[in-house]
């Protein structure tokens, strides 16, 4: 076994693998850029060595530092996490020649499958299913649209390195093809140095499920069951499962010794997984396989028992696999949600800053259910426009599916994130989904059920109820702790009035107190809008960031941020700005003028920071609804920006090249 094993990767997995090296006793060494000197994954390794400034390009993608860094330390191998060179061959190539183990697959199997093009080839040859589409090189955009229409539309347009649904567009006509190979070709080039694109037919309501296979370097292979990865946005993956709902045994065990097939025919040593697309009538495609360890690895972990990171350095080290596919048994049911630095109020674009709150919820087994959080980053660290916006991995385990939706549901609402914007929201809403509870997923979910973008859950009347409850304790709590500061002649509010008006949103709700012990801990019991009174039980403390307790039957874990005159309550994908009022107050806030937002229609605002490729248009054009304006590129992802209606370009404000702060005016319209 290694002694010493350097990780050639940052943030969360950085973190992961030193865990489990931690664990096996063996040392680890970090490398770090210019904006990760402070970073945890630093902290936690035994050794850190320093590669280059902030940009991927000159530090992490670089392999001679790394073959450095290793040379420096005494590191006999590199684990290489996802992204950056867990995929290049020539990387393993390198470590080999300087007598270091690469912890992952051989060159050749690299070579064979992380080319989705090469990949599509040698998938056929071997007698896999494969989705019909076009291998060779494509010329131009007119030869693209010859292409297209040959297989039939829609088609999918995708970059042949790397992944992250980076440089990868749906094209339903000709128009968009064009579009969409040029952006594609662009977004390639930027991420992976190669441009290269082939065309696909694309599945119509399909399913992204992937089978995990193991296999050693002494002709072992076995598969760890499947992950259903179909809730996806822009083709990255956002919640992921396993097992999946929709799979039988039978089309279960066909894709895994399908994948297992697949993997020795390429010698394949260490975790890797086999991508398939499945259509609603269960038959499934290859679409391509990940020589590395998955970002969503979690959740088969979880469901199998069995820690790949484990495995993966077992393998590299020359161990025979300690465990046989009859071994292999799926045990409940895990979730994993990721969290991004995105504004999902902004059609998810990227968001960047520091984390001045980062309070994720407690990990353990609590009850039934089993909570982990793979994160890389602390309260205080920068969110940083270099690298993926992705700030944790949360995932949730239970004996059931809907319990470890539950589980999820609960710790989202737990999970405090301040100083940026980020999608804990649409998760926490996606949760309460009734198509995601009942599991009839495809890739195209988030599109079809959120088609003019995401807003948060509009409360029903029970759940302002319950919203109502929890703001009129924390009032409570608060009035009676400034009562009992010392040095007060009397106390604040005299005694405790019995009626009192919530306000949540633009709705005045009634509550009477009934009985009870206003303190720490609180049990009052409380009639909201003349319904049966209802008993409300906490601990919570005014700062605390986090409301637990319940409200009558219902267990509640819910955000608490104070605003001016009340609190804003985040619950389940709700999110309401509540004051509690007692109704001589209420009475004149009614009368209050309400503040209408400026008129930014004849506007085009940046949606994020970020960099403009193009800008499509001319002062006095005049433009129809759908057609580009201007292309930003944030996060190497290229983000057209589209007129919503006909109109005429007055002033441009901006050119190719600038770098422009969100809500920044790119143009405007007469």
């Amino acid at each position: 076994m290694f002694k010493k094993i350097l990780i050639a990767n940052r943030g969360e997995i950085a973190c992961r693998v030193i865990k489990t090296a931690r664990k096996m006793g063996i040392a680890t060494v970090a490398v770090y850029s210019d904006a990760d000197r402070n970073a945890v994954h630093v902290e936690m390794a035994d050794e850190a060595v320093h590669i280059g400034p902030a940009p991927a390009a000159q530090s992490y993608l670089l392999a001679e530092k790394i073959i450095a860094a290793c040379k420096e330390t005494g590191a006999e191998a590199v684990h290489p996490g996802y992204g950056f060179l867990s995929e290049r061959a020539s990387f393993c190539a390198a470590l080999e020649k300087e007598g270091i183990v690469f912890i992952g697959p051989k060159p050749k199997a690299i070579e064979a499958m992380g080319d989705k093009i090469e990949s599509k080839k040698f998938a056929n040859a071997a007698k896999v299913s494969t989705v019909p589409g076009y291998l060779g090189v494509i010329d131009d955009a007119d030869h693209a649209v010859r292409i297209a229409a040959e297989i039939g539309y829609p088609v999918m347009i995708k970059a042949s390195a790397g992944g992250g649904g980076k440089g990868m567009r749906i094209a339903w006509n000709e128009a968009e093809t064009r579009e969409g190979f040029q952006s594609s070709k662009n977004e390639a080039k930027s991420s992976f140095g190669d441009d290269r694109v082939f065309i696909e037919k694309f599945v119509v309501d399909p399913r992204h499920i992937e089978i995990q296979v193991l296999g050693d370097t002494h002709g072992n292979v076995i598969y760890l069951g499947e992950r259903e990865c179909s809730i996806q946005r822009r083709n990255q993956k956002v919640v992921e499962e396993a097992p999946s709902p929709f799979l039988d045994e039978a089309t279960r065990r066909a894709m895994g010794e399908q994948s297992v097939a697949l993997a020795k025919a390429v010698d394949y040593q260490s975790a890797g997984t086999v991508e398939f697309i499945v259509d609603k009538d269960r038959n499934f495609y290859f679409l391509e396989m990940n020589t590395r360890l998955q970002v969503e690895h979690p959740v088969t972990e979880l469901i199998t028992g069995i820690d790949l990171v484990e495995q993966m350095i077992r393998v590299a080290a020359g161990e025979k696999l300690a465990i046989r596919q009859e071994d292999v048994k799926l045990d409940g049911w895990a979730v994993e949600s990721r969290l991004y630095a995105e504004d999902p109020y902004r059609n998810f674009l990227p968001s960047i800053g520091r984390l001045t709150r980062y309070r994720p919820p407690e990990e353990g087994r609590f009850g039934d259910a089993i909570l982990r959080n793979d994160t890389g980053v602390t309260e205080g660290a920068e969110i940083s426009m270099f690298y993926d916006p992705m700030i944790a991995k949360l995932c949730t385990w239970a004996p059931t599916r809907i319990a470890a939706i539950d589980a999820m549901s609960d710790a989202l609402d737990s999970f405090v994130v301040d100083g940026i914007e980020h999608n804990i929201p649409f998760l926490a809403a996606l949760m309460q989904h009734p198509r995601w509870r009942e599991g009839r997923l495809s890739t195209g979910f988030i599109a079809e059920e959120y088609p003019d973008g995401f807003s948060p859950i509009v409360p029903t009347d029970e759940d302002k109820a319950v919203l109502a409850a929890v703001a009129l304790s924390i009032e409570l709590i608060r009035r009676d702790r400034l009562d009992r500061l010392t040095g007060r002649l009397a106390p604040h509010s005299g005694a405790i009035k019995p009626g009192w008006v919530v306000r949540v949103g633009d709705d005045y709700i009634e509550a009477s107190i009934i009985d009870g012990m206003i303190s720490v801990p609180i049990e009052v019991d409380l009639a909201i809008a003349g319904a049966k009174p209802v008993t409300v039980t906490s601990d919570w403390r005014p700062g605390d960031p986090v409301w637990r307790g319940r409200v009558g039957k219902r267990q509640v874990s819910a955000q608490i941020r104070n605003v001016l005159n009340g609190v804003r309550i985040a619950w389940k994908g709700m999110a309401a700005d509540i004051r509690v009022m007692l109704p001589d107050t209420a009475a004149l806030d009614r009368l209050m003028p309400v503040k209408v937002p400026p008129d930014t229609s004849k506007l085009l605002l940046c949606p994020m920071p970020g960099l403009v490729v193009s800008i499509a248009v001319a002062e006095g054009q005049e433009v129809k609804a759908g057609e580009t304006l201007a292309v930003v590129e944030a996060m190497k992802m290229e983000n057209v920006l589209r007129a919503e209606r006909d109109l005429v370009v007055a002033k441009i404000n901006a050119k190719p090249g600038d770098s422009l702060a969100v809500d920044a005016v790119i143009m405007e319209f007469a």
